[in-house]
């Protein structure tokens, strides 16, 4: 569903929620996309290891729902217009986060984003996700220049 908000003729804002990401919008947006003459800039809401029929991918494997939530995350900026090269922050939620995951989040991500040229990111250990199964969630700004 695709809504838009016009009462400001400066920019232009949109919420979407794709058909092949979980479908969660009575508790909030998928993606949100703010529009300028010049710039888009779409919000990625966290992404997990959830299929589009609400079914978690990778019990128990931190590995693997790192790859899914980034291929949903990858769905999600596809939405927006946007690719990973457009993602310019990402945050990470990793629940009960211990160093010696790192290696495993850091190969997930370089599979999807330009080694030297990672967005900015933070990490955050956290006590648990929206749903128990859940090791990670992965949210994400990017920016593309519609200028030209």
């Amino acid at each position: 569903m695709l809504r838009t908000n016009s009462s400001d003729s400066s920019f232009r804002k949109q919420h979407l929620n794709p058909a092949d990401l979980p479908n969660w919008s009575e508790s909030f947006s998928q993606v949100v996309i703010v529009q300028t003459r010049d710039t888009r800039t779409i919000y990625v809401s966290g992404q997990v290891s959830v299929d589009a029929g609400n079914k978690v991918i990778g019990h128990g494997d931190l590995g693997l729902q790192a790859e899914a939530a980034l291929q949903n995350l990858s769905k999600a900026l596809a939405a927006g217009g946007a690719t990973p090269a457009d993602v310019v922050r990402l945050r990470i939620f990793i629940k009960e986060y211990h160093p010696d995951q790192a290696a495993v989040i850091t190969s997930a991500l370089q599979k999807v984003f330009i080694a030297g040229q990672m967005p900015a990111n933070t990490w955050l250990g956290v006590a648990s996700l929206a749903l128990d199964e859940l090791l990670i969630e992965i949210e994400a700004t990017a920016v593309v220049d519609v200028s030209g």
